[in-house]
């Protein structure tokens, strides 16, 4: 990975959109420090100390919520928006045409923005409404609370911007690079963390242990990744006008995990949306009862592990039908005269490869599914942070991967553009 990064910035062209895309970062990242005016951070910091939903969205942005930043609200807003959007997609048959076209897509873009700040005003006023008198240290009139929400909801909206800046003129999926940003900037926090408690007296096995399973984490992590399902092909020879085409044997890879780490934050933003929605009712019996049975750190979390992981299962499978479409894809071989050995052309072939497809969903499903849940239980067990918890690390190597990959891609397409030239 490391050699990928070094022979990329030997390219010109790559050199500059490596170095964009670690300006824009790095914007990113100074708009987490700069606070807004108005916010008495430490009673906001008391305040959420205990809500599993923070804790998510502190991930999410980078501990700019926990600082009450100009990016407090972050990028989640965004990612539920398109949660949201992809499964009216699926509903509305109106949306189902209109994703099938290239204005229509640029159309549920945009769409899907505005929804986004949406969000993030919804979110943002929920928080004001429920602690505006305790966190807000000015002049507690209204205005004062519009600026707070409205620049919240900026924030967000900014994001969205930067996101899109990085993945058309950057390296990598922009949105993803500013969630792999906000991780990686609490690592550094976390490692202190360890060598300290190891210092004022955490079990020496804790604390290896805890190194162990964070290596054999990542590890795991990227031979899942790495795996791929190889279907062979083979390509019937055929004359056209003098030349004779086909007859090469090849394969169709299908990734064990293709939906990457997708699924895992749907199914997080979702368990955390009934919270956000019950801060407007501080009071209720249902908010408190969802709080206490539906969060990590519940007494019996049990619940919240079971409905984690079906709903980790139901995402994964829901972004493979959208993304992978086994009838197309035999229409494409039949077309170019392809077929897979010992399986008929046609309609046979997008069952088979639709059989083979609902099999590597379940599995790279279950993976994550495991490797979200099990980890976390045992550093909860170890009573170690979950800061750098088995998510964090999921996302982190699923980014670095992914955004290896596309730089390789770039880097042999143009070795092929010089050869031919």
């Amino acid at each position: 990975m490391l050699n990928t990064f070094i022979n990329a910035f030997k390219v010109k062209d790559l050199r500059k959109k490596i170095l964009y895309t670690l300006m824009l970062l790095v914007i990113y990242r100074l708009g987490c420090t700069i606070p807004i005016p108005g916010i008495d951070v430490e009673v906001w910091k008391g305040l959420i100390q205990n809500l599993t939903l923070f804790d998510f969205l502190d991930m999410l942005s980078g501990s700019a919520i926990s600082q009450f930043t100009l990016f407090a609200m972050g990028i989640s807003p965004y990612i539920t928006a398109s949660i949201i959007l992809q499964l009216l997609t699926i509903a509305i048959p109106a949306l189902e045409r209109m994703s099938k076209e290239e204005d229509g897509r640029q159309k549920i873009e945009k769409i899907t923005r505005y929804v986004g700040i949406g969000l993030a005003l919804v979110q943002s006023f929920s928080i004001i409404i429920t602690y505006g008198s305790q966190i807000v240290t000015s002049d507690p009139k209204w205005w004062t609370y519009a600026t707070i929400i409205i620049t919240s909801a900026g924030g967000t909206a900014f994001l969205m911007w930067l996101g899109e800046r990085i993945t058309e003129k950057g390296i990598g999926n922009g949105i993803s690079m500013l969630i792999f940003a906000s991780i990686i900037s609490r690592v550094p926090k976390f490692l202190i963390g360890l060598f300290q408690g190891l210092i004022v007296g955490t079990q020496v096995w804790q604390f290896f242990l805890a190194l162990a399973l964070i290596v054999a984490l990542i590890t795991f992590v990227v031979h899942i990744d790495k795996a791929v399902r190889k279907i062979p092909v083979q390509y019937a020879k055929r004359v056209v006008g003098r030349k004779l085409y086909g007859g090469q044997n090849t394969h169709l890879p299908l990734k064990a995990n293709a939906n990457g780490v997708l699924p895992l934050i749907f199914a997080m933003t979702i368990m955390q949306f009934p919270t956000m929605i019950f801060q407007f009712f501080p009071n209720s019996g249902a908010g408190k009862w969802y709080e206490n049975n539906m969060s990590a750190n519940a007494n019996l979390p049990i619940i919240y592990y079971v409905v984690f992981f079906l709903l980790i299962i139901g995402f994964g499978y829901f972004y493979s039908s959208i993304t992978f479409n086994p009838a197309e894809m035999s229409k494409n071989l039949q077309q170019n005269g392809g077929f897979i050995p010992g399986i008929r052309p046609g309609k046979p072939t997008g069952e088979y490869l639709g059989k083979v497809s609902n099999r590597l969903t379940l599995y790279g499903s279950l993976f994550l599914a495991i490797i979200a849940i099990v980890p976390t239980v045992v550093l909860n067990q170890l009573n170690i942070t979950s800061m750098f918890g088995a998510t964090s690390v999921l996302i982190m190597v699923n980014v670095a991967l992914e955004t290896t990959e596309a730089l390789e891609s770039q880097m042999l397409m143009r070795h092929y553009k010089g050869f031919l030239n």
